[in-house]
C-alpha cells in the first residue's frame, strides 16, 4: 500500500512540475489513441448501421466475426500489422514500421470491431419500422441517417467510449509495431512496462495513475454528453 501512495505522490510531482518527457508521452498517447478512435468511428458506425439493417446470406457469420474481433488480443493484432509493415512484408515499402502511424493502424484495427458491435446493437434497439416511417414523412437519405443517429446516440457514444478505452489501455500492439522508441513511439502503457522492467515501481505507478486520470477525464466528458442527450 505504501508503494501506491508513493506512486500517487510521484504522479502529482510529475504533473505539477510539468515533466517534459511525461508530457510528451501523454500527448503522444492522446494523439495515437484519439486518431485511431476517430478513424474507427468513421469506418465502424456506417458498417454497424449496415450490419444492423441489412439481411444477407452469411450475416450471422459476419456478426460472429465482429463479436470475436471485440475480444481480439491486441498483441495478435500487433503481430499481424507488424508482419504486414516490416521491410520484408507486403507493405514494407511504406516504411511505416516503428512509427506513430503504424500504432494508429494497429489501434484502429482493435477499436473498429468494438465500434461496429456497439453501433449494431444500438441501431437494432431502434424500432424496425422507424426508417420507413421517416421516409414516409419525407425525410431524405441523409436526413434519415441523421435522425437515426440521434435516436441511437446513447449507444453511439458508448461505442466511442468502448473504442477509446480499448486502445488507450492496450500495450501489446503498440509495443509490437511502435517499438517503444523513446521520444518517438513511447506511449503511457509502453512507458509503464519499461519503468516496471527497470524496477522503477514508483514511476511506473505514477504513469499508471496519470493514464487512469486521462482516461477518466475523456470518459467523463463523453459520459456528460451522453447523459445530456437522454
Amino acid at each position: 500500500m505504501g508503494e501506491f501512495w508513493a506512486g500517487l505522490a510521484e504522479a502529482v510531482r510529475l504533473i505539477v512540475s510539468g515533466d517534459r518527457e511525461v508530457r510528451e508521452i501523454a500527448l503522444r498517447t492522446v494523439y495515437v489513441s484519439g486518431a485511431a478512435t476517430a478513424l474507427a468511428m468513421l469506418a465502424g458506425v456506417p458498417a454497424g448501421y449496415a450490419l444492423a439493417r441489412s439481411r444477407f446470406p452469411g450475416r450471422m457469420l459476419v456478426l460472429g466475426a465482429v463479436n470475436t474481433g471485440m475480444g481480439m488480443p491486441p498483441v495478435v493484432v500487433g503481430l499481424v500489422v507488424w508482419l504486414l509493415l516490416v521491410r520484408s512484408g507486403p507493405l514494407g515499402g511504406l516504411e511505416l514500421i516503428y512509427t506513430k502511424e503504424a500504432m494508429v493502424i494497429a489501434q484502429f484495427l482493435i477499436a473498429t470491431p468494438l465500434v461496429i458491435g456497439f453501433t449494431t446493437a444500438a441501431v437494432q434497439a431502434l424500432p424496425p419500422e422507424l426508417p420507413e416511417l421517416l421516409q414516409m414523412l419525407g425525410a431524405g437519405r441523409l436526413r434519415r441517417l441523421w435522425l437515426l443517429a440521434r435516436e441511437a446516440r446513447l449507444g453511439l457514444l458508448a461505442a466511442v467510449m468502448a473504442g477509446f478505452g480499448g486502445v488507450v489501455s492496450e500495450v501489446g500492439a503498440s509495443m509490437a509495431v511502435g517499438g517503444n522508441l523513446q521520444g518517438q513511439t513511447r506511449v503511457l502503457t509502453t512507458a509503464i512496462v519499461t519503468e516496471t522492467s527497470r524496477g522503477n515501481t514508483e514511476r511506473a505507478l505514477a504513469l499508471g495513475i496519470i493514464l487512469l486520470a486521462m482516461a477518466f477525464a475523456v470518459n467523463l466528458v463523453l459520459t456528460r454528453v451522453q447523459q445530456r442527450a437522454r
